[in-house]
């Protein structure tokens, strides 16, 4: 399960701008951005493919389930919230982290795969809230490839990456 850090916060930071709207938090981990979201007084729905995670989750009073992105969601939301893997592959990761961490060989991967299938799952004005790094490829071409709108809303710069937080729609 991933506990919050830098890029959380980042998210979160954004985040707290949105109130009163049906928010699907995707790859939700411990679920700190779904209780972000609650105390915005959002409906939320948390998924996460970590099966401890939504047990956790449950445990808290948030209503999460289990899904490998969007495979066990049929709702449409007003806000998708997605803070996904992102790095490359790193031979030397144990596996079990590699679940947490990364996007696949290049990182990009599960991004691209997500915008492929999100559109389907916004309502009409529906919008999305999205975190990736520098090491993930050119993530803002995928946004134009599948039409998405964007705006980058934040930045932090790390020891070896930077962060941004983007609006798409």
């Amino acid at each position: 399960m991933y506990d919050p850090d830098e890029d959380s916060y980042l998210i979160g930071e954004q985040l707290k701008k949105f109130h009163d709207l049906n928010v699907l938090d995707l790859g939700t981990g411990s679920g700190f951005l779904a209780e972000i979201s609650i105390k915005n007084n959002c409906k939320v729905l948390a998924a996460d493919i970590n099966k401890k995670a939504v047990e956790y989750c449950n445990k808290k009073g948030i209503k999460a389930i289990y899904s490998n992105l969007f495979s066990n969601i049929s709702e449409k939301f007003d806000l998708i919230v997605f803070n996904p893997p992102y790095l490359p592959l790193d031979e030397n990761e144990q596996k079990d982290s590699r679940v947490i961490t990364t996007a696949g060989k290049k990182g990009h991967e599960i991004i691209e795969k997500f915008l492929k299938q999100a559109k389907g799952h916004l309502n009409k004005k529906g919008k999305i809230l999205i975190l990736f790094s520098s090491l993930s490829g050119d993530i803002p071409y995928l946004f134009e490839k599948y039409r998405y709108k964007h705006k980058k809303l934040s930045e932090k710069k790390l020891f070896f990456e930077s962060i941004y937080v983007y609006l798409i729609e």
